[in-house]
């Protein structure tokens, strides 16, 4: 019994004598959930679940008229959206998922000519459109990124916003585009999930294309790096799920 005393107290004694380890810089481990298929599923949705969730289908560029069209401003009343954001002149922003760029215009003129509006689309018809529109509004501040369907391709810690409308729950890979957009952010900066209330019936929308805001918080849950820190409630049909990147420890 004297043997193993002896050795611990050495232990104690030397480790006395050594430098301190210093605060590790490493980002917070993140533990990837598995994807699943099932025998049945919603057809709106494609034969792939992510933490209990059904993935639905991505609205293909066909469609687009659907996102420019009248009656979203009194279904969605995007005025109350831009505001809930609190965007300030210079901030860089981006709309993941863009589609024509419907909420990319409403964020141009806030963010100024300081500032910049990455419009990121997995479908380049989609991203011409934006295009389009942004030389014939004379939006310099708007700029386009190809994404694909497991990066969003924007700079790394270089975004002070991240804001995804109606277009999350149709990710095919949810975690590494979530992971990209987090490694994107500034410390302090917030990625935005707008999307249709689930636990709202009345919202007449397919049932794969909403989602609750529990679900989302359970699948930010993933990063330790995010902290849910407001739910906007005061839209129509959808709610704003916003979460904000902690400051790195030093």
């Amino acid at each position: 019994m004297i043997r193993p005393l002896l050795f611990a107290t050495t232990c104690c004694l030397s480790t006395l004598h050594s430098p301190l380890p210093t605060a590790s810089a490493e980002p917070p481990k993140r533990e990837a959930p598995k994807y699943e298929t099932r025998k049945e599923f919603d057809r709106d949705g494609i034969n792939k679940f992510y933490m209990g969730r059904q993935i639905a289908h991505v609205m293909g560029f066909q469609a687009s008229g659907w996102l420019e069209r009248p009656e979203r401003v009194k279904e969605e009343e995007p005025e109350k959206l831009i505001k809930a954001l609190d965007l300030k002149p210079g901030m860089v922003v981006a709309d993941v998922g863009a589609g024509s760029g419907y909420h990319c215009f409403l964020m141009s003129p806030v963010v100024g000519e300081k500032g910049k509006v990455i419009a990121s689309d997995i479908q380049q018809q989609m991203l011409d459109l934006v295009a389009a529109r942004a030389k014939k509004m004379k939006a310099a501040n708007v700029e386009t990124v190809k994404g694909t369907t497991a990066d969003p391709k924007l700079p790394e810690a270089g975004v002070d916003l991240i804001l995804m409308v109606d277009v999350y729950h149709e990710f095919e890979f949810p975690f590494e585009m979530a992971a990209k957009m987090v490694d994107a952010l500034k410390p302090g900066g917030r990625l935005v999930f707008v999307e249709f209330r689930l636990e709202d019936e009345k919202v007449p929308i397919k049932l794969v294309h909403k989602m609750s805001e529990r679900q989302v918080i359970k699948e930010m849950g993933a990063f330790p790096e995010l902290e849910h820190t407001d739910t906007v409630k005061t839209l129509p049909w959808q709610h704003v799920v916003i979460f904000t990147k902690k400051d790195a420890k030093k």
